[in-house]
């Protein structure tokens, strides 16, 4: 962990509402840039992270929870919600991920809180985003992958719509909050006001969906599921070697030159049905199948030495394991150990994107105990008492 450099956010308070991934990784990527991060979880049971991820151990909150504070709060209560109303008259960034409708619920929408603090920045993360008819509907990841064109397009042609194996489009929604988060802090810098960033998880996801729309529009051209490869672009798959797969993509049309050379058949570079990107497009599968049989011939360490001698992108299919036995991951830091009580030493991923100057870190291990820092928070931040802290603990507020 780093303790010694406080990020380019270190002055900026975020009080984060929400909850499992779309929520709690805005906050994550906050805090990784140095802000403090107060975590508002409900009392006993606390965020369901706590108890998600995959194997014997359940790691995920260690890495979505770095970088925060916990104190516990029932925001179904009036006294659990009066003590949000407090913490936001301290805050920059307030985030929340509930249905839509929810926090008005509870007295804590925007009117209000911007009522307390006019200077403060809501991201509201959901499936539809906080306006248009279905913004009432319960949306998770997966839903909005799917409305916004990401599941129609992945997997394989003959069966049904796949899904990566990480919740994307969470991940997706949670960015283009922080970014909307950043970008408003700036107009705070010019206007002395605070706003609403609406990220939705389906709107979050259509961003990534380059030309889709457009396509159809214009040329009623309709992506489809293919696999491994992505129509009319090639050569760019996973290819099979002697002990193992590699990914090569040599699509451009120089670069395709240079594979040829590599692979000992410079003719392939001036062949009509290969010589230009949209002919090797049309004949991706045949050129798939030229280049696997050559790649078959050689181990993924000698296809390895090839490419890099020739300068084609390529590379390895990486694990856990491959990561942590890379030197390019061990010399950028892309991983960085931490130590706990309960699971001892550990590597995860660092902070990322690297600034030079303001670079980001993991100063603080994920809490441990629901409400863990109540008395750091409460007594320091809004000046209660232990009385009063006994109190709202006893009602079930805290």
């Amino acid at each position: 962990m780093n303790t010694t450099n406080p990020g380019a956010l270190s002055d900026i308070r975020v009080i984060e509402l929400g909850q499992l991934i779309a929520g709690p990784f805005c906050g994550q990527l906050l805090g990784d840039m140095g802000a403090d991060v107060i975590k508002v979880e409900p009392p006993e049971q606390g965020d369901p992270m706590r108890n998600w991820g995959h194997g014997d151990a359940k790691l995920w909150w260690e890495v979505v929870a770095r970088n925060k504070r916990s104190v516990s709060a029932n925001l179904r209560v009036t006294e659990g919600q009066d003590i949000v109303r407090k913490l936001v008259a301290h805050a920059d960034i307030l985030i929340e991920n509930f249905k839509p409708g929810t926090m008005e619920k509870w007295g804590l929408g925007p009117d209000i809180l911007h009522a307390i603090n006019p200077r403060l920045i809501i991201v509201r993360v959901s499936g539809y985003g906080q306006t248009g008819p279905y913004s009432s509907r319960a949306g998770f990841g997966g839903i909005g992958e799917a409305m916004g064109g990401w599941r129609y397009i992945v997997g394989d042609a003959d069966r049904a719509p796949s899904r990566m194996g990480v919740s994307i489009g969470d991940s997706l929604a949670a960015t283009y909050g922080c970014m909307g988060a950043l970008a408003a802090l700036h107009a705070r810098e010019k206007t002395g006001k605070g706003q609403v960033v609406d990220s939705a998880l389906y709107e979050a996801v259509l961003q990534v969906m380059e030309s889709l729309v457009p396509e159809y529009m214009v040329s009623g051209h309709v992506r489809k599921r293919t696999g491994s490869i992505l129509e009319g672009v090639s050569p760019s798959n996973v290819y099979p070697t002697s002990d193992g797969e590699y990914l090569i993509g040599a699509n451009q049309d120089a670069i395709f030159g240079r594979l040829c050379k590599a692979m000992g058949q410079p003719e392939l570079a001036n062949d009509e049905r290969y010589a230009t990107h949209v002919a090797r497009g049309r004949h991706l599968g045949e050129l798939d199948d030229i280049i696997a049989d050559w790649t078959r011939t050689l181990t993924v360490d000698q296809l390895e030495a090839l490419m890099i001698e020739h300068s084609i992108p390529a590379g390895k299919i990486y694990r856990a394991q491959e990561m942590l036995e890379d030197p390019h991951f061990e010399a950028r830091e892309a991983l960085v150990e931490v130590e706990s009580d309960r699971w001892g030493k550990f590597k995860m991923q660092n902070s990322f994107p690297k600034l030079s100057d303001t670079p980001g870190s993991i100063r603080r291990l994920a809490p441990g105990e629901v409400g863990q820092h109540n008395a750091e928070v409460y007594v320091e931040l809004l000046g209660l008492d232990e009385a009063e802290l006994a109190r709202l603990a006893a009602a079930g507020a805290i």
